[in-house]
């Protein structure tokens, strides 16, 4: 099997997330007291993914990541916005929330911002608690400086779903923001809501622990109708106005792309070709994980292209992997020009892994043979 081509660091995956909580964790500490100095300097010996920005009579002999500066923090605050996607300040609460009010844009585009005291007791997320990670980032700093944390946002001091980060440490993109509000609400205020699942990981909520009592899973999209809302957790590019109009629509990373084609085809051809199949079938892109292939096109420029245009990867695999696989459309074509029975289907199913199923066989566009396979 040959190696997978990744596309380069911070490239954005289409309907990811974008702003600080797509960018890698990359930490500015703000110190401007003695004891917050102190204080951050410790986190910083322990986060090295951090910057130690510190007032200059309190920053010591120069070391790698502390940053002195003169003056007020509130010069550099377009700065850290663009540069972390996580603020630590060991500032007054107050002072902070006018240090960044003239920078904060969205929730989807501003870092994490976390308040701890001088002293080290408390650490207060202020500003992107969920989707910025602040509520996490202020837990790391309780564990390493002995700090409470202060969470104040409803779904984690009522013990339920955060709705707004179900699935994402599995990679599933939200595909209406626009029912996060509402149906956030309703979960936090115990109403009715209704979960629904056909793909993606099923880990998601901890074991041993039961779900809320009014979140009620259903085997039925059409059971969500009778709810206040509805977390619906699928592939599919569509689900029924009744119940996309206060649902919210999770796409897991579940399916995986096989794709052949003639040497010399055009990425735009190719990427139209991948397009087209997933619509046909009702398929959301948001939900393909990766592309898979043969190596000997390994170097084909516009494959290569078309997959690195969507943020993906490519997985290749020989000739005899890809024979050992059992599928239903074998073909003479491949078999006599790259030595395998078939392309697109048997490297879905072997990019997909174990119990994979063949979501939509080989279809023929163009140049292009397309196939895609749901993981199990």
């Amino acid at each position: 099997m040959a190696e997978a081509r990744v596309l380069p660091p911070g490239a954005e995956q289409p309907g990811g997330l974008v702003g600080a909580s797509a960018r890698p964790p990359r930490f500015a500490i703000v110190a401007i007291t003695r004891h917050g100095a102190a204080l951050g300097a410790r986190l910083h010996e322990v986060l090295p993914e951090t910057d130690l920005w510190v007032a200059t009579r309190f920053a010591g002999a120069p070391a790698a990541g502390v940053i002195p500066f003169e003056g007020s923090p509130v010069r550099l605050m377009g700065e850290l916005f663009a540069r972390y996607s996580g603020l630590i300040f060991f500032v007054s609460l107050g002072a902070v929330v006018r240090l960044i009010a003239p920078h904060l844009r969205d929730k989807h585009l501003d870092p994490a911002v976390v308040v701890v005291d001088d002293r080290g007791q408390f650490a207060i997320p202020v500003l992107s608690g969920h989707l910025g990670g602040a509520n996490a980032l202020a837990r790391r700093i309780g564990e390493i400086l002995g700090a409470l944390p202060v969470i104040t946002t409803a779904s984690d001091v009522n013990g339920t779903i955060a709705v707004d980060l179900l699935g994402r440490e599995f990679g599933w993109r939200i595909a209406a923001w626009e029912n996060v509000t509402a149906v956030s609400a309703a979960v936090v205020n115990a109403e009715p809501v209704a979960i629904y699942q056909d793909a993606g990981e099923r880990g998601w909520w901890p074991a041993g622990r039961p779900l809320p009592a009014n979140i009620r899973p259903v085997a039925d999209l059409a059971d969500c109708e009778g709810y206040a809302a509805a977390l619906v957790v699928t592939d599919r590019s569509e689900i029924p106005s009744p119940v996309r109009r206060r649902a919210v629509l999770y796409h897991p990373r579940s399916l995986v792309v096989g794709v052949g084609c003639n040497r010399g085809t055009p990425a735009d051809e190719i990427g139209e070709a991948v397009a087209w199949v997933l619509t046909a079938h009702g398929l959301a892109p948001q939900s393909v994980r990766k592309w898979a292939s043969i190596d000997v096109k390994a170097d084909e420029p516009g494959l290569l292209a078309a997959a690195a245009s969507q943020g993906l990867e490519i997985q290749f695999f020989g000739k005899d992997d890809l024979n050992a696989i059992a599928v239903p459309n074998p073909s003479d074509a491949p078999l006599r020009h790259v030595g395998a029975q078939g392309v697109a289907e048997p490297a879905a199913l072997l990019g997909a892994g174990a119990g994979a199923i063949l979501a939509v066989p080989k279809q023929k566009r163009g140049n292009c043979t397309v196939a895609v396979a749901r993981i199990q």
